[in-house]
């Protein structure tokens, strides 16, 4: 990762990530808060409203016992003309004191809106007593509602009270949203039933106490409703879902239960939180709905001002990278391609110097490292040329002594045995190759050095009659290639005087050169007596060359390599001074199977410029 993408990853898991992590935590926080605080409000909400209801239900309780106590009920039933007891319609002369004291607590209370007696003692007419009459209302005959459950529900009560909430039995309480009261009269001296009191109150105050209530906020969208544990809803202060079933707005199973519950679900197909409260002494819950997006108004305004700013910093963050993080990341990879450029072996690249800042300096310390570097370099080639020239002269010096030593003693052993024929040509081949030899050229073709290499074999053959035959196999286009002089004939010469000594049958000689990857590979193979592994080490020096290895090969191998070798190593150090290390000599050689040896140079015409190639190979 370059060092750009590292700074803004920086700038990212150091700034923007921390920061938008804390937000989102507080969000979440602060989003699970308002649903706990909303619910602590809504129990404390329905818990008033319940007590609110609670009220009014015993108030009418106690005016109901009040009429108990006072005997009026009693008197109704057991009048001479049950049929004329409407306490709405008599007049006040007419009362007695108890009648005319319950009629003024009636009075007192306008949200009763019906009252009738069931008489146990009746017949007919006589079986209902109305106390309040009710228009457009007709009342559940008596044998019918005896045949119900809830008869059978207020009798076992025995004079408790029996509440019951709009549309919970609409066939004795009508489709009014109203609240019926509901329960059994007893006579007071002998304790025994002589009725069934049933007394309807108007639902205007139940609309006031769910009308002045508000949880939190007002602009809350919230709704209140009473529901039984049926699920049915008896109560809408909106008048707009009564006596529909609750479950079938949520998606979430509801269940009632005893007390304060409170939770999260979707209802009419808008998130919302659902809060219930089981009314104590009835079978009905309280149960407020709020829309979770009235509540999370602020919460929500305040996620988006935190996303707003969240994308202004990192908006920031982009800005900067790309106007100040990317000069500066940018210069230094400038900077860094050109040193890779360096590393290629490219001393001419420079960077361009532009502003004044501290990568301005960092690009001129660049450049003037480069500038002494070029300097040092140049002054290195040529020191170095001069040096691999000096040791090339001491090579061939080496060479030409060894060579002519050997060529003169063959003459010489000639002479004294009167072949003159055989010792002119071979003076005239031995002519031929030390005009190739005193030439002050290091390069020449390949068709001199083979010309230089037959006159050496000849000379050879002239020496030692049918001790060998040689074979010379070269493509005619490689011969105008450029080959350092004296390659070739020392390594011919190292198989003849070296591999066929002692042999009782003919030695072969075959040279061949070809192309390959570039490259000329010059091969030449005998078929003497070959290379033990201990001669073999001799060499080693070829490959590795230390000095201190060389050193010991010197001292331990003085002697053998005045006479084995000299040629191979004078040509390997040769090419490896002129063209670099990844040129060189190759012997493969075992007792008994001959030698080969492979050498390997750059394939160039004479003349062209090799010598920048051998200094990179090094």
């Amino acid at each position: 990762m370059n060092l750009r993408y590292k700074l803004f990853t920086a700038f990212l898991g150091l700034i923007i990530i921390p920061l938008f992590i804390l937000g989102m935590l507080m969000f979440f926080v602060t989003y699970n808060s308002i649903e706990k605080k909303y619910s602590q409000q809504s129990e404390y909400s329905l818990k008033a409203i319940s007590y609110s209801i609670s009220n009014v239900l015993k108030d009418m309780d106690n005016v109901t016992d009040n009429g108990i106590a006072t005997s009026v009920f009693h008197m109704a039933l057991s009048a001479e003309d049950p049929n004329n007891q409407d306490l709405t319609d008599a007049e006040q002369l007419n009362l007695n004191a108890s009648q005319r004291n319950f009629r003024s607590l009636l009075f007192n209370h306008p949200s009763i809106s019906y009252a009738f007696l069931y008489n146990f003692n009746g017949r007919g007419n006589s079986e209902i007593v109305s106390l309040f009459n009710k228009e457009n209302f007709r009342t559940l005959p008596y044998d019918t509602f005896k045949k119900s459950d809830l008869y059978q529900e207020v009798m076992d009560l025995n004079g408790v009270p029996k509440w019951l909430a709009p549309h919970e039995y609409p066939e004795l309480t009508g489709t009014e949203p109203v609240f019926t009261q509901i329960r059994l009269v007893k006579e007071l001296s002998f304790f025994q039933n002589i009725g069934i009191l049933v007394v309807q109150i108007k639902n205007w105050e139940f609309e006031s106490i769910f009308r002045n209530l508000k949880i939190g906020d007002s602009n809350q969208d919230v709704s209140f409703m009473l529901v039984n544990d049926k699920g049915m809803i008896l109560f809408d202060p909106d008048q707009k879902l009564d006596g529909q079933d609750i479950q079938s707005f949520a998606n979430k199973e509801i269940t009632f239960k005893k007390g304060f519950q409170s939770f999260k679900t979707d209802y009419n197909g808008e998130k919302s939180i659902l809060s219930m409260y089981h009314l104590k002494d009835y079978p009905w819950s309280l149960v407020s709905v709020t829309s979770w997006n009235t509540l999370s108004r602020e919460v929500t305004v305040f996620a988006r001002w935190f996303v707003g700013v969240i994308f202004l910093c990192f908006l920031a963050a982009v800005i900067f990278n790309l106007f100040f993080m990317n000069r500066i990341t940018g210069a230094i990879a400038v900077i860094v391609r050109f040193m890779r450029r360096v590393e290629d072996g490219d001393l001419t690249t420079r960077v361009e110097v532009k502003g004044n800042d501290e990568l301005t300096l960092l690009a001129k310390g660049f450049n003037d490292l480069m500038d002494k570097i070029n300097r040092l370099f140049n002054r290195i080639h040529v020191e170095q040329r001069r040096k691999n020239q000096a040791e090339m002269r001491v090579l061939q010096a080496q060479i030409k002594p060894h060579f002519l030593f050997n060529t003169l003693e063959s003459i010489n052993v000639l002479a004294i045995q009167n072949e003159g024929k055989k010792v002119s040509e071979m003076v005239y081949r031995l002519a031929s190759i030390l005009r190739i030899s005193i030439q002050d050229r290091e390069e020449i073709t390949l068709d001199e050095e083979i010309k230089h290499l037959r006159n050496y074999l000849d000379i050879q053959k002239f020496r030692f009659e049918d001790l060998f035959e040689y074979d010379i196999d070269i493509p005619q286009e490689l011969m105008r290639c450029g080959i350092l002089k004296l390659t070739l004939q020392p390594l011919v010469e190292n198989s003849i005087q070296h591999g066929f000594e002692g042999i009782d049958y003919k030695g072969q000689v075959s040279v061949k050169v070809w192309e390959k990857q570039g490259d000329l590979i010059l091969r030449i193979e005998d078929n003497g007596i070959g290379i033990t592994p201990s001669q073999l080490s001799i060499f080693q020096y070829i490959v590795n060359d230390p000095v201190e290895q060389e050193v010991k090969v010197e001292r331990e191998n003085r002697m053998n390599l005045e006479r084995r070798g000299l040629g191979i190593r004078s040509v390997a150090d040769r090419i490896r001074i002129e063209y670099g290390d990844r040129y060189g000599i190759f012997i493969c050689s075992s007792p008994g199977y001959g030698t080969i040896i492979q050498c390997v140079i750059p394939k160039y015409e004479q003349g062209e410029d090799h010598y920048a190639k051998s200094i990179i190979g090094r």
